[in-house]
């Protein structure tokens, strides 16, 4: 007997299904088990416990921990968006004075031109 090929989709469908079940009742189960959940929580409770004194440790010998470098870097974008605002005002204020000089620069220029062009009384 040959096994054609939507056969074979059609086994591996039903085992994948059965071990894809199977699988979900294990992981239940042990959600369900008083002795595994407090396992779990115990083991939890040491990987943040290990956490802290590898900080500290850290902090000892003079490194930067990863939460030190997170709140520098929010530190750092704080910064530069404070920065960036500030930029953005002197190029306005840029802008401004350029066209208060041009102004200045043109009434300069008409008054020297009226100035030039009165008759001197004699």
């Amino acid at each position: 007997m040959q096994v054609t090929p939507e056969q074979s989709d059609n086994l591996k469908d039903r085992i994948s299904s059965r071990g894809e079940e199977a699988l979900g009742e294990v992981a239940q189960a042990l959600l369900e088990n008083p002795v595994f959940s407090q396992i779990l929580q115990s083991a939890f409770g040491a990987r943040e416990a290990a956490g802290q004194v590898t900080a500290q440790a850290m902090r000892n010998v003079g490194f930067a921990t990863q939460a030190d470098l997170e709140r520098l870097e929010r530190r750092v974008r704080g910064i530069s968006d404070r920065l960036e605002a500030v930029e953005d005002r002197l190029d306005a204020l840029g802008k401004s004075s350029a066209k208060v000089k041009a102004s200045t620069s043109a009434t300069k220029a008409k008054a020297t031109k009226a100035k030039s062009a009165k008759p001197k009384s004699s």
